[in-house]
């Protein structure tokens, strides 16, 4: 054999061996095996069949008549998507509004939209996904960014049957931790509710998961983000996983609201409604703007037009709920908030153009929000998706 030969055959071998130490080092988190796909994605051979298979599903089952209530905001959908929904949990996400963290993704999927402050001003989401996720998403991993799981959030999704699915990445306050204020402890508090107990474990911490449910994706959006606004889940993969610890079916009762459908004002008297948060975080202040042709407000954010991800589309919602409550803190060295979500207090329900003063009322933490007029009558609701936006005592609402 010649000398040149074998020192190629030398080099061939020497340059495997470097490639193989490097897919396990680097590799160990997707597989050597994974393939790139569009936009950054990384996805195995075997997740790209799941999304095939669960995509022409879902596209079979959202052709049909719409005769069916959605529990959760009275839309109507298939026979088939309640079949899909009644084998379910509700799916409950964490969702950022950092203002680096926009376009988010996925808001318009879900049935019912919570905001709040987390801490700084910053407001954070609260997504309940159980009917509208069942249409066929745009691409996979379509919840984002996901973040981390605070105290009040817990208290509204309680509300939704016993152990639903909770989906986070970590949270306000271990149990040990000296740190944060005992009420802030959301992680201790989804302990103590039996959350990560093998009976039920239907809290969904990113740290917990796989990959195919949760991934980082810095480029998603055309704009390289910094780490924490990163993380994306996919649905799907989150109900595949609850079926895999056989959490299947709405365990408990649920206590729906009253729905009605659409009865839109001859003149409309609330057009545009705007508010803040926290004075001076004007990149957090929200305007809806009502569109009287199809009964819809329009949402904008930080004076812009919130948009979603997947769909380029603005943020609608057929009902905005401003709901005035008592916020507490900063309360220890993290600047965790705490909010007061148990009792009662004054609303504004904004739909069909209009608004009603309204009183809210939660008796325990398990029990449903409910909201009544100021004769003590509760409020029927327009069938869609439903925003609730909690808004510190004091704070002024125009309309």
């Amino acid at each position: 054999m010649k000398i040149e030969t074998i020192k190629e055959k030398i080099k061939i071998s020497s340059w495997l061996v470097f490639l193989g130490v490097y897919l396990f080092a680097g590799g160990v988190t997707f597989g050597a095996f994974s393939l790139w796909g569009k936009e950054g994605e990384i996805v195995s051979p075997e997740v790209q069949k799941e999304t095939t298979e669960t995509h022409q599903s879902l596209q079979t089952a959202f052709s049909g008549p719409r005769t069916e209530e959605c529990p959760i905001n009275g839309e109507f959908f298939t026979k088939k998507q309640r079949e899909i929904w009644e084998k379910r949990r509700p799916l409950l996400a964490m969702i950022e509004n950092h203002q680096e963290s926009r376009p988010q993704s996925g808001l318009t999927r879900a049935d019912v939209v919570y905001e709040a402050v987390a801490e700084g001003g910053i407001t954070r989401f609260m997504g309940v996904y159980y009917c509208r996720a069942t249409e066929p998403s745009p691409r996979k991993y379509d919840l984002g960014p996901v973040r981390s799981a605070r105290i009040y959030f817990l208290s509204w999704a309680q509300e939704y049957g016993e152990y639903p699915l909770y989906l986070h990445v970590g949270g306000a306050g271990e149990c040990a931790d000296p740190t944060v204020d005992p009420r802030a402890k959301a992680l201790c508090k989804i302990q103590r509710l039996g959350w990560l107990d093998k009976d039920h474990w239907n809290d969904l911490n990113q740290f917990a998961l796989s990959y195919k449910v949760c991934r980082r994706e810095p480029g998603r959006t055309g704009e390289t983000k910094a780490t924490e606004h990163t993380m994306y889940c996919d649905s799907q993969a989150a109900w595949q996983e609850a079926e895999r610890r056989k959490l299947e079916g709405w365990p408990g009762e649920f206590r729906p609201w009253h729905f009605k459908d659409d009865s839109p004002e001859k003149t409309p008297t609330a057009e545009e409604i705007s508010f803040p948060f926290w004075r001076g975080y004007k990149g957090y202040e929200v305007t809806w703007q009502y569109d009287s042709q199809n009964n819809i407000y329009t949402r904008f954010n930080g004076g812009q037009p919130h948009i979603d991800f997947l769909t380029k589309k603005p943020l609608q919602a057929k009902v905005v709920i401003v709901q005035f409550t008592q916020e507490i803190g900063p309360v220890d060295e993290h600047k965790h908030l705490l909010y007061k979500t148990v009792g009662r207090g004054k609303a504004l329900v904004f739909q069909d153009g209009g608004v009603t003063q309204a009183i809210w009322k939660k008796k325990t933490e398990e029990s449903r929000t409910l909201f009544f007029d100021l004769k003590g009558k509760e409020i029927k609701l327009n069938r869609g998706q439903i925003w609730i936006e909690i808004v510190p005592l004091g704070n002024k609402v125009e309309y």
